[in-house]
């Protein structure tokens, strides 16, 4: 179990800095638009992701 959750959390870590290497110019664009987004919507976004991966998850697994 905990070699599954290194290697999901090794995944996570190349999908989260793909964006930044590929294009940095638009992932900073991207938090200079998040930072003016009230608490309410970025918990909404949050959430929605949060329910993706799930969703994933339970269709893959």
């Amino acid at each position: 179990m905990s070699s599954n959750l290194l290697l999901a959390f090794a995944l996570m870590l190349v999908f989260e800095g793909l964006m930044p290497f590929v294009a940095p110019a638009a992932w900073r664009e991207t938090f200079r638009r998040l930072i003016q987004f009230s608490d309410g919507q970025i918990r909404f976004v949050g959430l929605s992701s949060m329910l993706v991966g799930l969703l994933v998850l339970m269709l893959f697994s």
